[in-house]
């Protein structure tokens, strides 16, 4: 009995363990259960609501920012504008543009630090919250422009929450005032706004690149995770211009306006041989580098946009056609008495009563009976077509913004006083470049080479328009127009013989008429003589003080510049000093009979 019972308690006991160990699994594994949940969301909520440094908010947000990536771009480097030799006209300068983000910096800076960055930027603090409030809504804003990179990072340094900075390049103009009409300059995104910035835009303007990176909370870039695209940097562009000729012949223009209180000017030097423009100036001008004070007025390349009626200075090509058309020779005759000539209902007038005068002696006294007897002998239409043949009324094809074709008009039917006006330089107009092309044709041969304001390696074909002998001829009477007898002799440059042709222009008015008292002075002339290289133009627009004839105001100007030219490019002077004295090459060589 007793050991039955003892089995008894035995199985019991056992029964009682295989119930307690199951149990106790139980409650523990379902404590876990519970205790997770909790544990979960209580972490959850520390994160999301205690400030704590190592597990809060502050921290989730601080780890967030620095893992921002974000793609950015990569500035291009505009091309280099150069002159003919490689001196920089253009060139772009590493800046940094600060940027904000409104909404970060009105959040999270502080009084202090907006008062920092306001001293830093120069602006007063209301200038700041204006600007900030203006902005509250955007999450970009410029804080400022193009600053120099020291500058800038200055303001970086102040480490406020919300600033970055941006590279990017600025135009800088070496030469300044001196070449702005033509180089032209680039606005603030560096596009071409002017001249060859503008023309050569394309061409110049790179391919921004772009790279993956990690940006902090103020959108600084911390780390360059990878290159996306590179940057490809614009070409550069070599002009045709030789800038110790431009300075030269800027110099000399600015003084021949301050000196005659002039209102504008303009130089132009070709290179005969090639075409190639070597000098090119304008007043009044201004700088490029400072356009705070920009007038318009300043900006325009007057040699190449402005039109005028060429008047006198093209009286050459008058006398070109007569030669071409076999019924003058340069020996020919004309009897300019009594110094005036009544065409119609006009009166044409000499300056003098200058009596008989042959071809070259036209040309020297710029006699208006001369010539207007002449072209009233001549096809008005073959006048005009040698004028087409030269290049007048035709663009000049640079590309060059503003760029004018000049007016040569087809009349149906010329009456006398139309035909006689159009020989000597009325009724047609033309820019200073157009008139500077047209003489290189007489300087070259009767061969006409396009005009280039880029910068030619091999030299330009041209095409045989007129006879050579005929310009050979009509150089040497252009050389007496320069003699001691003639209107340009100013124009005469110490050891180098010189050929052109002075001009006073009447300025149209309002009206379609001339004014009285508003005058434009020209010049127009190439050397040396026998083998030109160089053909200058000067215009000078409504000279006021001392004088306004073209031989008084332009010649000089020419004078100084294609001597300082010919000097600088090392031509040989072709006059040779005989007993003290300089002696020309003979102009009666060619001029004899035909």
């Amino acid at each position: 009995m007793g050991s039955i019972l003892a089995t008894k308690g035995k199985n019991v006991s056992k029964q009682q363990t295989q119930k307690l160990i199951p149990r106790w699994r139980y409650f523990l594994v379902m404590s876990g259960l519970f205790a997770l949940p909790i544990l979960l969301i209580t972490h959850i909520a520390q994160l999301q609501i205690m400030p704590d440094e190592e597990f809060g908010v502050d921290f989730l947000q601080t780890q967030g920012d620095a893992r921002s990536i974000r793609s950015e771009i990569i500035p291009a480097y505009r091309g280099l504008i150069t002159d003919r030799n490689g001196e920089p006209l253009a060139v772009s300068t590493p800046v940094t543009s600060l940027i904000a983000n409104p909404k970060h910096l009105q959040k999270l800076a502080s009084k202090k630090d907006l008062k920092d960055l306001s001293n830093a930027l120069g602006i007063s603090s209301t200038q700041l919250s204006a600007r900030l409030t203006r902005y509250r809504n955007k999450s970009f804003m410029y804080l400022a422009r193009q600053l120099p990179v020291n500058e800038a990072q200055k303001v970086l340094d102040l480490g406020i929450v919300g600033i970055s900075g941006r590279q990017e390049f600025k135009r800088f103009y070496p030469a300044g005032e001196v070449t702005a009409q033509l180089v032209g300059f680039t606005d603030i995104d560096d596009n071409g706004q002017e001249g060859m910035e503008l023309a050569y835009n394309e061409g110049l303007t790179g391919q921004a690149g772009s790279k993956k990176v990690i940006k902090d909370l103020t959108g600084r870039i911390i780390k360059d995770i990878s290159l996306i695209k590179p940057a490809h940097a614009g070409r550069d562009l070599r002009l045709s211009i030789d800038l110790r000729v431009q300075y030269a012949a800027y110099r000399a223009l600015k003084s021949a306006v301050q000196k005659h209180n002039a209102k504008s000017g303009s130089v132009v030097v070709l290179d005969v041989e090639t075409g190639e423009v070597l000098a090119m100036a304008n007043q009044p001008s201004f700088n490029p580098n400072d356009r705070s004070k920009l007038r318009p007025d300043s900006v325009r390349n007057r040699a190449m946009t402005d039109m005028m009626e060429p008047g006198s200075t093209v009286k050459p090509f008058a006398i070109l056609a007569a030669l071409e058309s076999g019924k003058f020779h340069s020996n020919t005759t004309i009897d300019t008495h009594p110094g005036y000539l009544k065409v119609d209902y006009k009166v044409f007038e000499d300056e003098n009563n200058y009596g008989l005068l042959d071809l070259s002696g036209i040309i020297a006294k710029s006699s208006n009976v001369g010539t207007s007897k002449i072209a009233l002998e001549l096809n008005p239409n073959e006048t005009r077509e040698l004028f087409q043949r030269v290049g007048f009324g035709e663009n000049l094809g640079s590309g060059f913004p503003g760029e004018t074709s000049g007016v040569l008009p087809a009349h149906r039917r010329w009456d006398p006083v139309t035909q006689a006006n159009f020989a000597f330089g009325y009724g047609l107009s033309a820019s200073s470049l157009q008139l500077a092309r047209a003489y290189a044709v007489l300087a070259n041969n009767g061969v006409r080479k396009e005009v280039s304001l880029v910068a030619v390696d091999a030299m330009p074909e041209g095409s045989k328009i007129i006879d050579s002998g005929l310009t050979d001829e009509l150089r040497y009477m252009l050389q007496a127009a320069t003699g001691p007898k003639g209107t340009g002799k100013k124009a005469n440059i110490k050891g180098y013989t010189v050929g052109g042709k002075t001009g006073t222009l009447h300025k149209t008015n309002s009206a379609g008429g001339y004014h009285k008292s508003r005058y434009m002075s020209a010049f127009a002339g190439f050397a040396p003589i026998e083998q030109p290289r160089l053909v200058t133009v000067v215009v000078i627009d409504e000279p006021s003080v001392g004088g306004y004839f073209g031989g008084i105001v332009a010649a000089p100007v020419f004078s100084e510049v294609t001597g300082t030219a010919l000097r600088l490019m090392q031509v040989t002077p072709d006059q040779m000093k005989t007993n003290g004295s300089l002696v020309k090459s003979p102009a009666s060589t060619l001029r004899g009979e035909s």
